[in-house]
């Protein structure tokens, strides 16, 4: 099955898999188990689901053809090349293509202007007052084309204009961005590009990124912060006649796999092999030469040679628009795309399945929890009451006294349930104490201080290690916090169960340590790329410092701000069972002394009452094979596909 098609079979399993959690979260309501905190959990994670999206990333120098290969894996069923394709650079700045159905299709494109301020690009996203919008006629492909050729247009700026908005002109191997003889550079007229179309795969939650070359990705740290990493696959281009240059390497290296450590998703293309198809070769020699060229560029990238695909996008394109079967097996498209098809997709369900029973399991395994506490105490009612058949009064009032007094204890084991409330509100506030991003911006606008009063690259270089010791060590006592909480919570989880039979399980863990690893990766990135002494000696002050809070802090800030909303989540989640059970605890004594003060008062109820609990057992018995047979609809989607199956796919 095609990359299309194994999409669309995904994009109807998370359909399906949402369908099956609304049921789930109507049942709830219908049947009275909700509450606003279950109910709040299930809509973000349906919201989640509905906004779920596919990040596949192009990444290659100049004229490669990554725009090509676009047009001929996703587009060439729109019977033309979407993106503009032709020799020399055509994407000049970083461009996202996807749906939006709150917007008419257009391209949205941010002014290169826009880098001598202090925000990125995510930050300008939410104020499109700043984006010039160019509609698009999805109806003329001339039409489109015309408007898609944006994304290549130029400006010519002053070298100290050029200087501030990044780019560094002539220095380096790579001289893009040279003094023309009128004094000016020509530089990228936009920043950054969206191009909201509405393709079937768009609209199924496909996002395709296309980047410039190395000195665009170099020039705006973003992508190597956030963007590519963020991919769920990065495709990066070679050309067949050129194999790995100089400048493919540095990319390679520096912004997809460092250390010759290839991830998941990260897939090599070897492109326009098309150039060896000489009529003077036979089959075996031209595929020789291919196979040289693949062994070559993986030996260079530190790769297994079955991790580079050989293809002709340019002929794939051509052989998918006039449908001829056998250009589009020699142009090898099919064979990179049944790999991006293998490794990509089912690593994306994998990732939505984790998260996805991790928050389900949780609400499922309370609601299910509620319903056999209800039947616990439903039933001791019923044994309380049969016992009572043909016994006097004094019988009666002797268990009324009973139950009074085990209510009576309850409620006074209450106060240290209250007195864990409290406790768990002090942690809380000592929690977000250090990991609050009230703190965090004291500590950004004291590192902005004190580089910009810098006198010496080493106060410089100083400021910005502390700015990371210090956002670690809110991580660590953060950390410290949470396994407070988690070790109180756990003893009074225990504690309850003993003294009250209370059925709490065990509270659910949290760590803050994918966050000290993302703190890790951008302190390595900035000691590489501006706390070097090259960096240091050679830049402005202003310069390094702006860069330092554009590039790098508003990434620390936004690792804190998934951090806090996480810790939020999880701060409800550990409480909510307790807060439950204690009040369900509470609902059932009241309920066992009502019925048996009624029966005193009258013993003809006494049957009534018997046959009226179970009736209402009998209900419960029907929710809970109800729940079973909802859950186990949704932990059937959730399970991993067989090998066979995926493949089949």
């Amino acid at each position: 099955m095609s990359l299309a098609n194994q999409f669309a079979a995904y994009t109807n399993w998370r359909a399906g898999l949402s369908s099956y959690i609304g049921e789930f979260q109507d049942w709830l309501s219908q049947n009275e188990l909700s509450d606003a905190q279950t109910d709040l959990r299930l809509t973000q994670l349906l919201e989640r689901l509905r906004e779920d999206r596919l990040n596949v990333a192009f990444v290659a120098e100049f004229s490669r053809g990554k725009s090509e290969l676009i047009n001929a894996i996703f587009f060439a069923d729109f019977g033309n090349r979407m993106l503009p394709s032709s020799a020399g650079r055509t994407t000049m700045c970083p461009t996202e293509l996807l749906f939006d159905g709150n917007k008419l299709p257009c391209i949205e494109l941010l002014p290169i202007q826009t880098r001598a301020s202090n925000s990125g690009v995510s930050e300008y996203k939410g104020f499109p007052d700043e984006w010039t919008s160019v509609g698009l006629d999805v109806e003329s492909p001339d039409a489109m084309q015309d408007a898609l050729r944006h994304v290549s247009e130029t400006t010519r700026v002053t070298p100290e204009e050029a200087a501030r908005l990044g780019f560094e002109v002539g220095q380096g191997e790579v001289e893009l961005y040279r003094v023309g003889d009128d004094g000016l550079v020509e530089v990228p007229r936009w920043r950054h590009a969206m191009i909201n179309f509405p393709h079937p795969l768009l609209k199924q939650g496909l996002v395709i990124l296309d980047t410039p070359g190395l000195n665009a990705i170099g020039a705006e740290p973003e992508l190597t912060l956030s963007l590519l990493p963020n991919a769920h696959a990065v495709l990066f281009i070679l050309a067949a006649d050129t194999g790995v240059t100089q400048s493919d390497l540095a990319i390679w290296k520096e912004h997809i796999c460092g250390g010759g450590m290839a991830k998941r998703g990260r897939m090599v293309v070897l492109n326009k092999i098309d150039g060896q198809w000489d009529e003077l070769k036979s089959e075996v020699e031209i595929d020789a030469e291919i196979r040289r060229q693949v062994e070559t560029s993986a030996e260079i990238l530190d790769l297994p040679a079955a991790q580079v695909f050989p293809v002709s996008a340019q002929k794939g394109l051509v052989a998918k628009i006039n449908d001829d079967a056998a250009l589009l097996e020699r142009s090898r498209l099919p064979l990179l795309e049944a790999a991006l098809s293998d490794e990509l997709i089912p690593a994306k369900r994998e990732i939505v399945c984790d998260s996805t029973d991790s928050e389900f399991g949780d609400v499922s395994r309370r609601v299910r929890g509620l319903l056999d506490s209800r039947l616990v105490g439903l039933r001791e009612q019923l044994t309380e009451l049969t016992e009572l058949r043909g016994k006097n009064k004094g019988v009666v009032e002797y268990m009324m006294g009973k139950v009074r007094a085990e209510k009576d204890e309850f409620e006074s084991g209450l106060q240290r349930y209250y007195a864990v409330r409290s406790v768990f509100s002090t942690l809380t506030n000592n929690l977000f104490g250090h990991l609050g991003l009230d703190v965090l911006r004291q500590m950004t606008q004291k590192t902005r201080d004190a580089m910009l009063e810098a006198s010496f690259s080493k106060t410089l270089s100083d400021s910005m290690a502390a700015f990371f010791s210090n956002s670690r060590e809110a991580l660590t006592k953060s950390n410290h916090e949470i396994n407070e909480i988690l070790s109180m919570m756990e003893a009074v989880y225990k504690r309850f169960a003993v003294e009250h039979g209370l059925k709490l399980g065990s509270p659910t863990a949290f760590s803050l340590l994918r966050y000290e690893k993302e703190l890790d990766r951008l302190e390595a990135w900035c000691d590489s790329h501006l706390n070097t002494m090259v960096s240091l000696l050679t830049h402005d002050k202003k310069n390094i410092t702006q860069k330092f809070f554009e590039e790098v802090a508003v990434q620390v800030r936004r690792a804190f701000e998934h951090a806090n909303r996480d810790a939020e989540t999880w701060l409800r989640a550990i409480m909510a069972p307790m807060e439950t059970q204690v009040r369900e605890h509470q609902i059932q004594l009241k309920r066992r002394l009502e019925s048996i003060k009624r029966i005193h008062q009258a013993t003809d109820t006494l049957e009534d009452r018997i046959a009226e609990l179970e009736s209402v057992e009998k209900n419960l018995q029907q929710q809970i094979q109800s729940l079973e047979a909802i859950v186990g609809r949704v932990r059937e989607m959730l399970l991993p596909l067989p090998v066979s199956e995926l493949k089949a796919a």
